[in-house]
């Protein structure tokens, strides 16, 4: 993307446009009595949902889960829903990239997790449900999260885990 002041006036020059797609994952564990969210810490040190591209001939279900697997460690997660998609822009030198990004509500009996340092994940913790829009640092996927803790308020855990 290229700024043109003109007579007082910016424009914006763009070279192309691309879409890009993602998956991700809202994965909750219940620790006592209090169902806790994972979260990771990306590399802008920003608290977020595990989430990544989708792989040529993946499904959005099967990229979710793996991508949670990769960022922090976590195995024998359980899909229980999709949670709808989330999009954005970001430039990529003077492409304009549109991203979309589709959420699924997963379960996880085990807890223990490793981030992906490789990928520039620096932390991956669970935060109690009361606790985790708070800590969460990006507006668009609040939503998301808020749909979750929606479902979760609304039926009782074996009647979400058993689907």
């Amino acid at each position: 993307m290229r700024l043109l002041k003109l007579a007082g006036v910016f424009r914006v020059t763009v070279s192309k446009q691309t879409d890009e797609y993602s998956a991700g994952g809202v994965v909750f564990r219940l620790i006592g009595d209090s169902i806790h969210f994972l979260l990771i810490l990306d590399p802008y040190g920003k608290w977020g949902l595990p989430k990544g591209h989708v792989e040529h001939g993946e499904s959005s279900k099967e990229a979710a889960i793996r991508e949670v697997m990769e960022e922090t460690g976590l195995t024998g997660v359980q899909l229980v829903t999709a949670l709808g998609t989330v999009d954005w822009y970001y430039s990529r030198g003077r492409t304009v990239v549109h991203k979309y990004c589709e959420y699924f509500l997963m379960s996880s009996k085990k807890g223990a997790v490793t981030p992906q340092v490789s990928e520039g994940i620096t932390d991956c913790s669970w935060f109690p449900m009361d606790e985790v829009l708070e800590v969460l640092c990006y507006e668009n996927v609040r939503v998301v999260l808020k749909r979750a803790i929606g479902i979760l308020r609304s039926r009782s855990l074996s009647e979400i885990l058993e689907k």
